[in-house]
This record gives C-alpha cells, structure tokens and sequence, in this order.
C-alpha cells in the first residue's frame, strides 16, 4: 500500500488545528538546506503555496508528474495537492505559503483566477515583459517586506501578493494561448504531411523531424488534440483511405494494397481487419450491398 502524504502547514513543522498567520515567507535554500536540498511528497491542506525561483533549478512533483524548475519562474501549488520538490545547491528564491481563504478568488470557485489557482502552475518570466519583471520584483520585494515587520506590513503584503498572483495568471494564460495557437498550427501542418507522405508509411520520428520537435512532444500534441498518437492518427488515415479505395474504385485487394504502401497483399488485409473488424473483400461486398439498397 502506497503511504499517503504528510500534511503541514510549513513543511516539517506538524499542522496545529488552527494556523497563528495567514502568510508566511522564507528563502527556498533556508529549509530545502536542511533536508539535503529535498523537500519530500506532502500536502498542505488550508494553504497555496507561491515559489519564485530567482536561480539555480531542479524538479517540481506534482502528484506524479515531474517538472523541470528553471530561473526566473513562478510556481503555484493549490492546496490538498501532493507535491514535492528537488533543488540544486545554488537555488535562489522565496516560497511564500498563504491561507486559501485570505485569498479574493480561493482555489476551485467559479471565476476564471480561481480555476487557474486550482491547478499547480509553472510560469516563466520573460524579464524582456513589464509584466512579467513586475511579478518578480513584486515578489522580491513581498520577502523583504514579511521580514522587515514594518508598519503597514500586512496590507502591503495583501497588495504585493494580489497584483503578483494577478498578473502571474494573466501572463501563464496569455503563454498557453500562444502554445495552443502553436500546437494548431503544427496539427495544419502534420495533416498536411500525413497526407502528403501517407503511401510512405513514414515513422513518428520523420514528422517529428519536419515539424522540428521530439516524437514525444508531437505525441503530446496530438494526443492533447485529437485523443489519439500519431500512430493512431496515421492509422486511421490509412483505414479511411483503404475504404474509399474499396467502395469507389473498382481496383482488386492486391492492387489497393499497393497503392497505399503496402508490401503485400496480406499484410494490408491483416492491417484492415485490425482495424475494421472484417477483411477487405467481405467489407467491399456489405458495404456495396447496402448502398444498393
């Protein structure tokens, strides 16, 4: 049996029934130092939690997904969620752990900020972007101020930590808008290669090539796209078109077969019945008979 998470309110520290504060912000290397640089799988149950990564990386777990931490980033971590984290010794940042109920918009609820704070979030900062160099000098600057204890500090914190949330939000949703728009154009493009080099039963790899990406993250893609691999996608193009063949032409199996690439007869009459459930020819025969109807 798996062992479930620990939860805390600060990590290490046990969860008391009701939390004294409702922020809370330190250095990353001030705890991660002490548990070699590893903070272990756990919860926080009344918590988000806000990493600003400044420098230095490594890895986020969320759940079991595994995510590649790089400088200059936002990391959001809903509450009740299992995660955990790997750093390298010269990482560089805050964590900043607040009460989900503090929040305006708190995790889960219907407005579009709660949704996205309902999910663990990785966002890059482009230092390039006014936004963008806000959020981390907003968030610097919410460390300095939680340590100073100066007057004023609570409601300067509320503000930092709003307009740093806030427009965090907007550039992770403006960044995966531009992904999606990315991701339908390279699906333009791979439909028209499928086409294009269909007869060549081209592996995953030579698409992935001309599209210039990983086969894995063309996967992803079509996978996020249409449900499918992009085997699976080649696969259905070739049973399409092997349909039209047999319904409209009046070429034989043998034939058909070699016009969509395959080696021999038999080898596309396998593929067919796959995929299809009956042979090329006993097909050809109901499906004929049934539009003659």
């Amino acid at each position: 049996m798996t062992k479930s998470a620990p939860t805390y309110d600060l990590y290490g520290e046990s969860a008391g029934k009701k939390p004294d504060f409702w922020l809370h912000c330190e250095t990353i290397p001030s705890r991660s130092s002490l548990h070699g640089w590893e903070i272990r799988l756990h919860r926080h149950e009344n918590f988000l939690q806000i990493l600003y990564i400044n420098a230095g990386s490594g890895d986020a777990i969320f759940a079991q997904e595994r995510h590649a931490i790089r400088p200059r980033s936002v990391i959001t971590v809903p509450p009740g969620l299992k995660h955990g984290f790997r750093f390298s010794k010269d990482i560089d940042g805050f964590v900043i752990t607040v009460l989900a109920s503090h929040l305006k918009s708190t995790p889960g609820d219907r407005s579009r900020f709660g949704q996205w704070l309902a999910k663990p979030q990785l966002t890059g900062l482009d230092m390039q972007d006014q936004d963008a160099a806000y959020v981390a000098q907003t968030l610097t600057r919410l460390g300095e101020e939680f340590s100073g204890r100066r007057s004023g500090r609570s409601d300067l914190l509320d503000a930092y930590l709003t307009s740093a949330l806030q427009l965090t939000a907007r550039i992770c949703e403006g960044a995966e808008s531009e992904v999606a728009d990315e991701n339908s154009r390279r699906m333009e493009v791979l439909s028209g290669l499928v086409q294009q080099y269909l007869r060549a039963h081209k592996p995953v790899a030579f698409y992935a090539r001309e599209l210039g990406i990983s086969p894995a993250h063309l996967n992803r893609i079509v996978k996020t796209a249409t449900g499918n691999s992009v085997r699976e996608l080649i696969a259905r193009k070739l049973t399409e078109e092997a349909k039209r063949e047999l319904l409209f032409t009046l070429a034989s199996v043998q034939e058909i077969s070699y016009r969509l690439g395959f080696a021999d007869s038999a080898y596309f009459s396998r593929f067919f019945l796959n995929r299809v459930g009956e042979t090329p020819r006993t097909w050809r025969i109901a499906e004929r008979t049934r539009l003659a109807v």
